[in-house]
């Protein structure tokens, strides 16, 4: 693992988290399509919040910044999110009866707010581009690998109510923009001291255990929507 590029070796210690998420029961109830009505309208009101102030991680990067190429990293995270993230969910929210605007004043659950207090506050204390993106890059890489796993395990996901969220991040532009993120996040973690390197590390690891929480908490549906 030490031969391994930083953000490789990351992901490869942090398997065991992302296979526990593959596992959860929400995830494998959208695998053999048993999933409730109310658990995926639940995501989709969870997520819509949650991407909310997901974004504001990238506004922490920019005033970090040190380099034009670092701003054009941040500002491609908050188009893709902003734009591409968006279409597929704004659909489904849409056939629910639900407009975005209309779930802005409901509350995160607890799992999410703890997942974004601890990437905010990394990119809020650390020293720069590296600890930003350890931070917001779990939630996209884990993202891409958990979908990709699942169509291959189960082709026929993608035929099912589920199937164009499955595709998104399954598909082959996700896919890409990930590759270019972590590629950037690779040169901003290069040089780092031995120090800086833990940490960057430790919440990387943090931020994909989160990602667990979030998943085992999507199994149970909200109760204000």
């Amino acid at each position: 693992m030490t031969d391994l590029p930083f953000v490789s070796a990351l992901v490869q210690a942090d398997l065991p988290v992302w296979e526990q998420c593959l596992q959860t029961e929400f995830l494998q109830k959208m695998e053999n399509g048993t999933l409730s009505e109310d658990c995926f309208k639940s995501y989709l009101v969870e997520d819509s919040l949650y991407l909310r102030e997901y974004a504001k991680i990238f506004a922490w990067g920019m005033t970090k910044a040190t380099t034009m190429a670092a701003m054009r990293t941040y500002y491609s995270l908050l188009s893709f999110v902003q734009e591409n993230e968006d279409l597929t969910r704004l659909r489904y929210l849409e056939q629910y009866g639900l407009r975005e605007a209309d779930i802005q004043s409901l509350p995160l659950r607890p799992e999410s707010r703890a997942y974004l207090d601890c990437m905010i506050n990394a990119a809020r204390t650390g020293e720069g581009e590296a600890e930003c993106l350890m931070a917001c890059l779990p939630c996209m890489l884990s993202y891409g690998w958990l979908f990709q796993k699942l169509l291959q395990r189960s082709p026929a996901v993608k035929d099912t109510y589920y199937g164009a969220l499955v595709l998104d991040y399954a598909g082959p532009g996700y896919d890409a923009a990930c590759r270019a993120w972590a590629e950037r996040a690779e040169v901003a973690c290069t040089g780092l001291s031995p120090e800086r390197a833990a940490r960057c590390r430790a919440i990387f690891r943090a931020c994909s255990e989160h990602e667990l929480h979030f998943w085992e908490m999507c199994a149970t549906p909200r109760t204000d929507i």
